[in-house]
């Protein structure tokens, strides 16, 4: 009786949950397959033209799709070091006996609270009035510009903004997994003679491979799909140096209503991006210890 009353709740629980993902993710993804092989403009009253396999193959000759998937490549290689990186120093920080602690942790995660187009618009004013601002009564003009309407620095400033949002949100991960390991191995590192840099590359970076785990995980995943900071802060400017996959889809979607050739694009994109977190996920899994 009792375990019948468990499965009860268990479906009370699951099945609104396993709907609402169902009717909002799953059952659009199979209904973009089916539009990704038809040259459609996305108005109902139009006829859709069966293409097969065109919209992919014409993906390969895309200059802009291209351009775009390279941009966000690298875009997302510098985000995953800068945002897990910084976490992780904010994590051992905040782990020292420092008076602050309490106050920096409060004050490291807040960014991530703040919405990406706010945040976008925030840091877009910083670049454009407070840098320039500070180039001028500096001296310190080649430094201090406005990044978002140089090519060459417009991505950097991108991933300042993005790094400056997830950096906190991966400190709570790496916090909890530092906190979780035994203080007992780490005492009996220090008896044995390590120093603060032997204990944290021989103890504690190996007992934090689960929270790597996520964090690289969770960096990746954002990273590619990034698209309201994009939006806000450069909207993919200047001269498209900073238009990123999902924006780039978008555009092709709403901007030029190529519904069929966007939607190609977009599964191409999911296959991506799935195929390299998982990837990620099985060579850090394989690296994890027990303690």
């Amino acid at each position: 009786m009792s375990k019948r009353k468990d499965k009860l709740w268990f479906a009370l629980f699951t099945v609104p949950l396993l709907f609402v993902f169902t009717t909002v993710v799953i059952v659009p993804f199979i209904i973009g397959i089916y539009y990704s092989f038809f040259e459609w403009d996305g108005i109902p009253s139009n006829p859709k033209v069966f293409v097969g396999l065109d919209n992919f193959i014409q993906l390969f000759g895309d200059t802009r799709f291209l351009s775009s998937a390279w941009k966000t490549i690298e875009f997302t290689v510098l985000a995953l070091f800068a945002v897990n990186i910084l976490g992780l120093a904010f994590a051992l920080l905040v782990t020292t006996k420092l008076r602050t602690a309490k106050a920096a942790r409060t004050m490291f995660f807040m960014p991530n609270l703040i919405g990406g187009l706010i945040l976008g618009y925030i840091w877009q004013f910083i670049f454009t009035d407070a840098f320039k601002t500070i180039g001028e009564s500096t001296g310190m003009g080649k430094i201090f510009f406005n990044w978002l309407l140089d090519s060459n620095y417009a991505l950097f400033a991108l991933v300042a903004v993005f790094t400056w949002q997830m950096a906190g949100y991966t400190m709570i991960i790496y916090l909890a997994g530092i906190q979780g390991i035994p203080s007992e191995l780490l005492e009996a590192a220090k008896v044995d003679g390590a120093n603060a840099w032997q204990r944290i590359t021989k103890v504690i970076f190996p007992l934090l491979m689960p929270s790597f785990t996520i964090c690289l995980f969770l960096t990746l995943g954002n990273a590619f799909k990034i698209y309201d900071v994009n939006l806000s802060l450069t909207n993919g400017g200047p001269v498209n140096a900073t238009e990123l996959f999902a924006m780039n889809i978008f555009n092709e979607i709403f901007g030029y209503s190529h519904y069929g050739y966007g939607q190609a694009k977009a599964i191409l994109f999911f296959i991506v991006v799935g195929a390299i977190t998982l990837t990620q996920v099985y060579i850090t899994k394989k690296r994890e210890v027990e303690m």
